[in-house]
């Protein structure tokens, strides 16, 4: 096996720990309980990726029972300067934003600032007047659209996809272009919904609605509200929503993947990510680490607590990791792809049960991915936590479908 780190998660499920450190201390594999040949097939097939041009370079890391067993880059984090992939490469993580501003929205729900069965137009007065769209024009919701539906992506709001009147207005209104929040979810007010609150599922521009409610109900913006919520006690100090000059030679570059060829879409010097945003994306706009982003992980896992700073309590952790669907709503899909056996709690996907659709699954894991390929999961009932990071789109399966069973197969009974 090539050279690896591997690094500890302090503490136990549920249990914080006050601690000082900020790094994690590295083990072996064998005291994360992990195989070490197991482990060796994982290096092999992702060397198998870059040199077949399946994706430039990556990072893979792996926590069981509370210790990371396996913390491994390969190939380049940006193939026209041939820089190789480092552990501290920063990554566009695209919806992997998602479950963040949720763990920030459901800290204010547990401080009494907000109420999951709050309507969203109490914080948004725009949305006391949205539509649904209809076959023959619009009509009003049959209930209003509460938070709790944005979080569990049932609101009837989506990415522009829908009826024809709902396209044409995403068209016409361009929200997503906005410069700022208020902007935006002025605009998506006057998006009709695919669909009545609660009658179906749809990906959707929800968690960015729930970042304005943050930012309406704190007087603060999303940034810094993020910041001093969830990046500064847990130590994410390269998460943010831009990649300021000092950093950039620590930024991947972003590349598509056609018939087999890779394509420089977004080099990191030209990047939008390189430049100050007023429009903070709590759906899709921060850029992390591997070493961030296994901390927000590790928070989750241990029942919302890391080294002694708790960001959430364990039954708010519970409402994020369980089903929460209701059954008209489930499963979730994308276009004509259904993920069955998979439901949704409030911030990630959950495994209800193991079907054709993730047949190396297990029931209970939750977690979820980014458009540029990136990708986490959490088993509770195995103790395990896995997080790839690479930068290919539109989002390949390679990754996770080509590691999944061999990771699970690495755990050492």
């Amino acid at each position: 096996m090539k050279n690896f780190i591997v690094l500890i998660a302090l503490g136990t499920a549920g249990i914080s720990l006050a601690v000082t450190a900020k790094e994690l201390p590295l083990v072996t594999p064998a005291k994360a309980g992990l195989s070490e040949a197991k482990l060796a097939e994982i290096d092999r097939f992702m060397e198998r990726q870059v040199s077949d041009q399946k994706q430039a370079g990556s990072i893979v890391m792996v926590s069981h029972g509370g210790k990371i067993g396996f913390f491994q880059s390969y190939g380049l984090m940006d193939r026209e300067a041939q820089k190789p992939m480092a552990k501290d490469t920063i990554f566009r993580i695209y919806s992997m934003s998602k479950a963040i501003t949720t763990a920030g929205a459901l800290h204010l729900y547990e401080a009494g600032k907000i109420g999951l069965d709050d309507e969203v137009s109490k914080y948004i007065p725009g949305f006391a007047k949205i539509t649904v769209a209809i076959t023959n024009g619009l009509r009003p919701p049959l209930r209003p659209v509460t938070i709790r539906d944005l979080m569990l992506h049932i609101s009837g709001l989506t990415y522009g996809e829908g009826p024809r009147a709902l396209k044409e207005s995403f068209a016409r209104l361009k929200p997503m272009e906005s410069t700022n929040l208020a902007e935006m979810v002025e605009k998506l007010a006057q998006v009709p919904l695919a669909f009545d609150p609660e009658s179906d599922w749809s990906y959707a521009v929800g968690i960015d609605v729930l970042g304005r409610v943050i930012e309406v109900a704190t007087g603060k913006n999303l940034d810094d509200f993020l910041a001093k919520t969830i990046f500064q006690p847990l130590d994410m100090k390269d998460t943010s929503f831009c990649v300021p000059p000092e950093k950039l030679g620590r930024f991947a570059a972003n590349y598509s993947r056609t018939n087999g060829t890779l394509n420089l879409i977004d080099a990191p010097a030209n990047s939008k990510f390189a430049r100050q945003v007023t429009l903070f994306s709590g759906g899709g706009g921060l850029v992390s680490t591997a070493r961030d982003y296994m901390r927000f992980l590790s928070m989750i896992e241990q029942g919302g607590s890391l080294d002694g700073h708790r960001i959430l309590n364990p039954k708010t952790v519970k409402l994020m990791s369980n089903n929460l669907l209701p059954d008209k709503a489930f499963p979730i899909y994308f276009g004509k792809e259904k993920r069955y056996g998979t439901g949704f709690g409030l911030g990630f996907a959950v495994c209800t049960e193991v079907t054709s659709w993730d047949p190396t699954a297990h029931v209970g894991e939750f977690g979820w991915d980014g458009a540029a390929s990136t990708h986490y999961w959490i088993s509770p009932a195995d103790k395990l936590i896995v997080l790839t990071l690479e930068q290919i789109r539109p989002y390949q399966w390679d990754t996770e479908r080509g590691i999944k069973k061999t990771i699970y197969d690495a755990i050492r009974k």
